[in-house]
């Protein structure tokens, strides 16, 4: 699967019951959790152990967990929460009937395009696990570095932007609704701030 090493797979089912007893989770959210996810394995561990990767600073391997949904359209919670269930990077496959999905859990959760699941794939690039860890966030994310920026600082930003963007889409409506010339007028100005501060 994603055309990993074969000496990286595992076939271990995870129950959700432990899962439930680990959270700690009530009734509703257990329904809202059994509502969204049919089965969880675990299907690979990349590591030094069995690749020739060296292990990273800060990442040593991560987990792939394929979770099949009931449904496409899922609570994200569930997902983050399956993230802090161990203390180890995940790479998720979220798939539903004959599509998938990559998702990961860095800062804020980032979901890949739905795709045919035998279209997925994860290429191993960089030198080391913290390298490829974070070549496999950029690729997830759909991420576009800029220079001298970290990973978070350009997640931060990009997160910045598109609430920059959604501000000035909102004031466009409203500008074009107004009929105040006075308001429609002052909307236009807030509208140039807000890009002159997205473009800076």
């Amino acid at each position: 699967m994603l055309g990993l090493p074969k000496s990286t797979e595992l076939k271990k089912q995870l129950p959700k019951s432990a899962i439930y007893k680990k959270f700690s989770m009530n009734t509703a959210a257990k329904e809202r959790f059994d509502a969204d996810v049919s089965r969880i394995d675990i299907v690979n561990e990349v590591s030094p152990a069995n690749t020739t990767i060296a292990a990273g600073e800060v990442v040593q391997s991560f987990y792939v967990l394929h979770v099949s949904l009931k449904k496409a359209e899922i609570d994200e919670k569930n997902i983050i929460m399956l993230s802090k269930l161990i203390e180890q990077n995940m790479l998720f496959i979220l798939s539903f009937e004959r599509k998938a999905k990559l998702a990961v859990y860095h800062t804020k959760l980032l979901q890949g395009e739905w795709m045919p699941i035998d279209e997925l794939s994860v290429p191993l690039t960089g030198l080391n696990m913290d390298s490829i860890w974070e070549n496999i966030v950029i690729q997830i994310g759909n991420i576009e570095m800029e220079q001298g920026n970290t990973l978070d600082e350009q997640i931060r930003r990009d997160e910045e932007r598109a609430k920059l963007q959604k501000q000035i889409e909102t004031l466009e409506k409203q500008a074009w609704n107004e009929k105040q010339p006075k308001r429609k007028f002052e909307l236009a100005q807030e509208i140039k701030n807000l890009q002159q501060e997205l473009e800076g």
